[in-house]
């Protein structure tokens, strides 16, 4: 008998600046203490990857009335199910990066512009969470997310 099954990443996000548009891909380098190559907030203090499930954008979509775009609420790495760890601290090994919890991934209020009214409050404890890069590594689709 086994337990339940890992997350595992069905999507990557990045974008080389604040008000770009997000891009899909398949890997991104993890660089410690730096954050995603390629996307804006690499080389920012603490946040460098910002993750959120699909059953909690499901949630929220289920509250918003319409689907929610995980490139649309400007997170990183999607995973296929379950809780976005929050409790700071907490270390997550993602593909062969090692990251550790900051915080909870806030919603804002472009978010109503982007994906409706009421996106914001729909995704409001849903919206995932904020992990700084402790280990580099790679992170690919596909890839179990384990929390340590």
């Amino acid at each position: 008998m086994t337990g339940p099954r890992a997350p595992v990443v069905v999507a990557i996000h990045v974008a080389p600046a604040t008000r770009l548009p997000m891009r899909a891909v398949d890997r991104v380098e993890a660089e410690a203490g730096k954050g995603l190559v390629g996307d804006r907030y690499h080389g920012t203090r603490h946040r460098h990857v910002t993750l959120q499930s699909a059953t909690q954008l499901a949630e929220a979509a289920e509250r918003l009335g319409a689907p929610v775009d995980p490139a649309l609420t400007r997170r990183n790495v999607t995973v296929s199910h379950g809780e976005m760890p929050t409790a700071p601290g907490v270390r997550l090994r993602l593909g062969t990066a090692l990251l550790e919890v900051v915080r909870v991934a806030a919603p804002c209020r472009l978010l109503d512009d982007t994906l409706g009214p009421g996106a914001q409050d729909a995704l409001r404890r849903r919206a995932g969470t904020v992990c700084r890069v402790l280990e580099s590594g790679t992170i690919r689709t596909s890839d179990e997310l384990v929390t340590l």
